[in-house]
């Protein structure tokens, strides 16, 4: 097979065609249809940037035609078509399922309001950008236009669409339907590929001229800390950029391909160390301006492309041409990876135009750059920015260099999420922002927090030596913050590296915007900041400064029906309605509904690197049934069906209070784990009966602020462990009395006005008149509204009495 052959089945099966004269039809699945018309009767069947994959299993559908007039019909949709050039009166499909005040009706050059996709850069953001669009609508339909689009030729080489006028797009008609329309989707585009386990991890990266030694002594800052990376990133320093040479050059310093040995005397060594120390290695290159002549690997490229060097001259960038691609990967980036890079990133800025029209470069840069990196039988991955839709392909996406402000951080979780609307499952941001804007530790907090629970989290900023990221540098109560949620980051890997496997085998992106899971409730377009994350989290950001009276940050939140457990802070919510939510600065709202189950890392030191761990926290959220699959594997192979994974199914079954936990199958099962289990928001059994096979044990609880904690021991893979609670277990009850002192010891208000709101929630009343008595106050919102979170977060509180009978204040 060629070095750039990619698996692609760009015909569509003829049973799933109806054309004639100018005009085509494919339809592709029960809602996903592509329609064509060529002036010259020409229709296209190479794949695109955007369709690779065309021959998909024949749906079920009916044709009904006459003279004038064809009409497809599916489960989905119904096409009608005046077999004349296409237009919005000529060819339009109605939806099935009425998702308008009117109906849901396609008609051709027209497009509904759009649920939006993403968009090529972040670059120089201060807030909210346009997106474009993505595959899915609340009309119940989208359309992609691919015909202008790159095309791959027989030989898998980039080229260019027939010349004349010509049509062809993509209807995607799956109503509310919108994880299938995602996965029809990755039908026709290809699947997320799977991630290394590595790229979850917390990556470091600073456009700052570090020396070697500077640079190994952070990292063993950051293992002295208890702070684990996985990903160390030199910027654009890593080569020389304001030399002589490059000055007499006349050109910008940007692109280089020659070690600065002034700051990297030992290159190899250096690398070495770096891999030593648990990390995987990644450097910046802005390939644009080709190779000068001052670069080390200079002649080695001109012998590879017949390039004359008695003048001096530069080798032009020219990515269209093969020639230059294979000398690109194997003298310019060939000599870097055997010194032990390993992960390239791609940062091109340099817009859509190559020497061939229609042609963008960074499409190209992304497409054989990700081929490439199969060639040494690794994991595939590459860094780069999108290109558009089809760039899910070549993970991991590189946002840009944002701006450091509130506007720029709130943006961000709804970007992430809508992006997911096109396919686009791994965006990686400069967390904590890049430039400019204003020094705020707390901003830089609720940045890490929230990438904790992003794609990936990559702290990166500008050479402003007053841009510090290093938690050390902070002031320590947001240094040891900081700290703790970089620990958390590595403990989730073991329930992000299941998504990653998700995401890339059932097509479901580990971030989707609320309305992929609740598409009928109108309050879940209403929160576009909110997301879901994984199988059982639902995370809500906090993008905006804390109150300085009630040192609490503020944000609106929509909890679906039933109940819901924030993981920090084990208090319970009622779902199904919009509430305020208050949160100091160490706690960040993440929601677990009842029957979760989330798997942690729980060794007692996070090393560098992303090893799997066989020290595993359970958290279960009582009160529904539940379960998971815990999947594991040893880093080999690069696609999912050569991966042996090893798979532990957990579940919790609520009649019984028992919750199972394996055995485990597959892969290598010659390890012990070592199990724990946090029941998140409930406290009733302390002395919990663990059954492992034919054996009972007894095992005490730890309360815990947040749940109920139970240390279960070693045991082999190949055991299966029940444990046994109450028959149908419920989560406790929320105590708000003793969660509002605590709160209104910290508030900076009069200390008299303090004493009445303490008096009104000790009493023996009920939460009600509780709350009536609050209001008498004349309490300011921001006030107010922390209490009546903890007095109504839990509806069973409302009735009773604080009389400790039937539930305590």
């Amino acid at each position: 097979m060629h070095r750039y052959s990619f698996p692609h089945t760009p015909v569509a099966h003829p049973e799933a065609i109806i054309s004639a004269g100018k005009y085509r039809f494919s339809v592709l699945s029960d809602g996903m249809l592509r329609y064509e018309w060529a002036e010259d009767n020409q229709f296209e069947d190479r794949a695109s940037v955007l369709a690779i994959n065309r021959q998909l299993p024949v749906p079920e559908f009916r044709v009904k035609e006459n003279q004038h007039n064809l009409q497809i019909i599916t489960s989905r949709f119904h096409l009608t078509y005046d077999k004349q050039e296409f237009s919005p009166n000529g060819l339009s499909a109605v939806v099935k399922g009425n998702y308008g005040p009117h109906g849901s009706v396609w008609r051709y050059g027209t497009q509904a309001s759009n649920l939006g996709g993403t968009t090529r850069t972040l670059d120089e953001a201060d807030g909210r950008v346009v997106l474009d669009q993505g595959v899915i609508s609340r009309h119940g339909y989208a359309t992609l236009d691919d015909s202008k689009s790159m095309l791959f030729d027989d030989r898998q080489w980039v080229t260019t669409r027939l010349p004349g006028k010509r049509v062809d797009g993509y209807l995607f008609a799956y109503g509310h339907d919108y994880q299938q329309a995602i996965q029809a989707f990755y039908l026709l585009s290809g699947p997320q590929p799977l991630l290394p386990r590595w790229a979850l991890g917390n990556w470091w990266s600073r456009y700052y001229p570090y020396t070697a030694d500077e640079y190994l002594s952070l990292m063993n800052r950051f293992r002295e800390s208890e702070i684990p990376l996985s990903v160390a990133v030199l910027d654009m320093d890593w080569h020389i950029v304001q030399d002589e040479c490059v000055k007499k050059a006349g050109v910008t310093g940007w692109t280089g391909y020659t070690w600065n040995r002034e700051l990297f005397p030992n290159p190899k060594a250096f690398l070495a160390e770096l891999h030593d120390r648990g990390l995987h290695v990644s450097l910046n290159d802005h390939p644009a301006d080709g190779v000068q002549s001052y670069e080390d690997p200079y002649e080695e490229m001109a012998i590879a492309l017949d390039h004359d060097v008695s003048m001096g001259d530069p080798i032009s960038f020219d990515i269209t041409n093969q020639t230059f691609l294979d000398a690109f990967f194997d003298v310019l980036h060939r000599r870097f990876e055997r010194e032990g890079l390993d992960l390239w990133w791609v940062d091109w800025q340099q817009g859509t135009h190559s020497r061939i029209p229609g042609i963008d470069p960074l499409w190209v840069l992304n497409h054989f750059h990700f081929l490439d990196s199969t060639l040494d039988n690794k994991r595939p991955l590459t860094f780069s920015r999108y290109a558009g839709p089809g760039s899910h392909r070549y993970p991991i996406g590189f946002s840009g260099d944002t701006v450091v402000s509130w506007d720029s951080l709130h943006f961000q979780p709804e970007f992430t999420a809508t992006a997911s609307n096109i396919g686009f499952g791994w965006w990686s941001h400069d967390i904590g922002g890049h430039f400019h804007g204003e020094k705020n530790d707390e901003m830089l907090i609720r940045w890490v927090q929230y990438g904790v629970f992003s794609p990936i989290l990559r702290l990166h900023s500008s050479n402003n030596i007053f841009s510090i990221k290093e938690p050390w540098n902070l002031d320590p109560q947001y240094g040891q913050i900081m700290t703790e949620y970089l620990q958390l980051r590595h403990r989730l890997l073991p329930y992000l590296y299941t998504m990653n496997v998700r995401a890339a085998v059932q097509g479901l992106p580990l971030v989707q915007p609320m309305y992929w899971g609740y598409p009928e409730s109108e309050e879940a377009y209403n929160v576009p900041n909110q997301y879901i994350f994984g199988t059982d989290l639902i995370v809500v950001p906090i993008t905006s400064p804390q109150d300085p009276s009630t040192r609490r940050s503020q944000v609106l939140a929509w909890l679906p029906p039933g109940r819901h457990v924030d993981i920090f802070t084990g208090m319970v919510y009622d779902g199904d309605r919009r509430i305020w939510l208050h949160r100091r600065l160490k706690d960040y709202p993440a929601f677990a509904r009842e029957g979760a189950i989330i798997p942690l890392d729980m060794a007692s030191t996070l090393t560098n690197g992303c090893a799997d761990s066989p020290t595993i926290e359970l958290l279960v959220v009582v009160g529904a049934d539940g379960a998971f699959e815990l999947v594991e594997d040893d880093g080999k192979g690069q696609y999912t069906d050569q991966i042996d994974f090893r798979r532990t199914h957990i579940s919790f079954n609520q009649q019984a209070g028992e919750l199972y936990i394996g055995p485990t199958t597959g892969g290598n099962l010659q390890r012990v784990h070592q199990w724990s289990v946090r029941f998140l928001g409930y406290t009733s059994s302390e002395m919990t009966q663990v059954c492992v096979g034919e054996e009972i044990h007894i095992v005490k609880g730890q309360y815990l602020n947040n749940g109920l904690l139970l240390d279960l021991g070693s045991h082999p893979e190949s055991a299966h462990i029940v444990v046994k609670l109450e028959s149908q277990p419920a989560l406790k009850m929320n105590r708000p009395g003793p969660q509002i002192i605590e709160f209104l010891r910290g508030a900076q208000i009069k200390m008299d006005l303090k004493d009445d709101i303490r008096k009104i929630v000790d009493s023996s009343r009920s939460v009600l008149l509780q709350i009536g008595e609050l209001h008498a106050l004349g309490l300011d919102s921001v006030l107010l509204n922390p209490i009546l979170e903890y007095l109504l977060a839990d509806s069973r509180l409302i009735l009773t009495k604080g009389n400790g009978e039937t539930g305590s204040l």
